[in-house]
């Protein structure tokens, strides 16, 4: 299996380098389908092949009204996936937090709206090392490869945070090689030795840990506690000329994150699995099962500034942006539009 090495640490997020020129361009025109009002009603989306993610839950339950989801392929990760909504491919898009910060102090006219996913004692994603493996501590990570999903997301910066807490120097952190492994691949490359830490979360850590071998160095949730880490994004343009559309799309998703809370999890990975099958996308439904949280810290989704304060620090920290560059949190989400629990919304 393809394992691709990080070129430098210092290049993190780089696949985020959109120039503010890209990113201006629109969203729906006028002429779009599905307009009502002057307002579009019809957003258009990437989707997760196996999995249901939360706009298509909330739609699945009513809780869209008219508002309806244009499904236009797969994401290939968060940071693609909010391109395409900063150059217009799609109405919405969503990504690790980190990942907003970068491409907002870019130029990218972007407005975090709602929470999506977290890390709680359900859904967490830890990095694993085979059960013999000499690495024990943050030092001994270093001249080692850490396979993940991604770079410049959740994984890298969860790695990158659990060194530098451990007092690494920025010298012996730029010799942790993160790589880019496929999900699917990286139980198989950290047993055969390709890597030599693997990050692994829900069915794929389920499955790994039963077959045994392998045991936590850490994982997010032990090394922040519990937190919204990622949050659907729309265009400043979008806000501007669907409002009500926005307030619908979001107080939705809001509802979604509450009825999965609260549904008893058979129910909502019943649930699930007859999206997958309605949806006929070809797709095996069988992760769905281990299903177990969202991982969405605060009620509704609503969005804590602290959430987004963290990586507005590490990144400057680390020099991915520049300090001074984001003036205030205000630039970079808003809760304007989430209505649950305002009487209308919950």
């Amino acid at each position: 299996m393809p394992v691709t090495p990080a070129p430098n640490r210092r290049l993190f997020l780089t696949l985020l380098g959109l120039s503010a020129a890209a990113t201006a361009c629109g969203t729906a025109s006028a002429g779009s389908p599905g307009r009502a009002g002057g307002q579009t009603r019809t957003l258009r989306y990437q989707g997760a092949a196996g999995a249901v993610t939360l706009p298509e839950l909330a739609a699945d339950l009513g809780y869209l009204g008219d508002v309806k989801l244009e499904w236009v392929g797969n994401t290939i990760s968060g940071p693609q996936d909010i391109q395409s909504a900063a150059t217009g491919q799609t109405d919405f898009g969503g990504a690790f937090n980190g990942a907003v910060v970068k491409l907002a102090s870019q130029g990218a006219p972007i407005k975090a709206v709602v929470s999506y996913y977290g890390s709680d004692k359900d859904a967490y994603n830890g990095f694993y090392v085979l059960q013999d493996s000499p690495v024990r501590t943050p030092r001994d990570l270093v001249g080692k490869k850490v396979g993940m999903n991604t770079l410049g997301a959740h994984s890298e910066a969860m790695l990158d945070i659990y060194l530098d807490r451990a007092g690494l120097t920025r010298a012996d952190i730029d010799r942790v090689e993160p790589l880019v492994v496929p999900p699917v691949s990286t139980e198989q490359a950290l047993r055969q030795k390709q890597i030599q830490v693997g990050v692994l979360g829900g069915i794929l850590r389920d499955k790994a840990l039963a077959t045994g071998g392998i045991r936590p160095l850490f994982t997010d949730f032990q090394l922040l506690g519990a937190f919204s880490a990622g949050t659907y994004v729309m265009t400043e343009r979008f806000l501007k000329a669907n409002p009500d559309t926005a307030r619908t799309f979001v107080t939705g998703v809001a509802k979604a994150i509450e009825w999965s809370r609260t549904t008893p999890r058979e129910q909502v990975v019943a649930r699930f699995t007859e999206i997958v099958g309605k949806r006929g996308r070809q797709e095996d439904a069988g992760a769905l099962k281990y299903w177990r949280s969202y991982g969405v810290a605060e009620t509704g989704g609503r969005i804590d500034p602290k959430s987004f304060q963290l990586w507005v620090d590490w990144l400057a920290e680390r020099g991915d942006v520049p300090k001074g560059r984001i003036k205030s949190l205000d630039a970079l989400f808003t809760n304007e539009f989430n209505d649950y629990g305002k009487g209308t919304g919950s």
